[in-house]
């Protein structure tokens, strides 16, 4: 029988030191499994967290598709893995979570290149960045963080679900307790822009998505969670400190225990629940029926029914602010 797998992970530094009983656990039984035949993407891959989790599942045995925006990084960063581990099986691929036009592609090659793909993280992000839109208007942190993983998972959904039983893994951050999600500006174009605010209702809409998904495929044989955010930037302790933030998104990806586990919020490797916010199922339904019509799932008869698009609003402000002024800083590797 299928079984959906849907998690939530939120990633703190300071718990580290945390429950130290659970974690050792958790820890020994990662160490023991490895993956050889199991296809594995991996987004932002191309530094930080997102490459060290790419390296581990490597070391593994996986396949690893590395979905990056800037290619020159992701072929170095996929030929230094292939290099340490000897799996020749590591491969970089080009994805710009700030276009739709790049998703669509990279979900195509997958799904005609690929024969299977039994794990998706999501782990690509970027957090403060200024007023800049994504090539299809939306705002940066609200259509990288949560747009652009909303349309890819779903893109390859079928793929997940032929490779069963598989995962999806979503990271999210604690910034998801203060987060907000404003269905009347989503884009921040009607109030004054605030990077911080705009930063966090994009990480509790990861949370409310994975809710979503864990619920519209209940009894399937896919899985997601959500990992959280890293400070990657500077720091003596900066190799350390990556190589721990990525073991609960590959706790996650590997875990035999975690079969048949769906719907979770997982703080670290420990299962929490998250803020009261992140549990309201109505605005996880309300933000995956904005999210379609957003990024145009709705018109393909891919997601649930729900209220017209407003299409016209959407092309306008794709129009008035254009291209995207440059490339957001990534703390994941973007």
């Amino acid at each position: 029988k299928h079984k959906m797998i849907v998690f939530a992970v939120n990633l703190i530094i300071i718990i580290i030191i945390s429950e130290p009983h659970q974690r050792e656990t958790a820890l020994a039984s990662l160490h023991r499994t490895t993956i050889p035949g199991k296809t594995v993407v991996v987004t932002g891959a191309n530094a930080g967290i997102g490459k060290e989790t790419a390296h581990e599942l490597a070391k593994r045995g996986g396949r690893i598709i590395m979905g990056c925006r800037d290619m020159e990084k992701c072929e170095a960063a996929a030929k230094e893995i292939r290099g340490k581990t000897l799996n020749p099986h590591v491969y970089a691929c080009h994805l710009d979570l700030a276009s739709v036009k790049s998703i669509r592609a990279f979900a195509e090659r997958i799904k005609q290149e690929e024969q299977r793909v039994d794990v998706l993280i999501n782990n690509a992000g970027v957090m403060r960045c200024p007023a800049w839109k994504t090539e299809d208007g939306f705002e940066m942190q609200f259509g990288v963080n949560h747009l652009g993983h909303f349309l890819l998972t779903n893109l390859l959904l079928d793929k997940l679900k032929e490779s069963a039983p598989s995962r999806v893994i979503n990271l999210a951050s604690l910034a998801h307790i203060v987060g907000k999600i404003d269905f009347e500006d989503l884009n921040w174009e009607n109030k004054k822009f605030d990077t911080k605010q705009a930063y966090c209702q994009s990480k509790l809409a990861n949370v409310l998505f994975t809710r979503e998904l864990a619920k519209r495929l209940q009894g399937k044989s896919t899985g997601c969670c959500i990992c959280g955010h890293v400070w990657e930037g500077v720091g003596p302790m900066l190799l350390f400190v990556i190589e721990l933030g990525a073991q609960p998104s590959v706790y996650l990806a590997v875990s035999e225990e975690l079969e048949g586990v769906t719907g979770c919020y997982y703080d670290v490797m420990t299962e929490k629940e998250p803020a009261p916010q992140a549990l309201d199922e109505e605005v996880a339904r309300k933000l995956w029926e904005a999210s379609s019509r957003l990024v145009g799932l709705e018109e393909e008869g891919q997601t649930g029914q729900s209220s017209p698009p407003a299409e016209a609003a959407r092309t306008e402000s794709a129009q008035k602010h254009g291209q995207s002024p440059g490339p957001a800083v990534s703390a994941a590797g973007l």
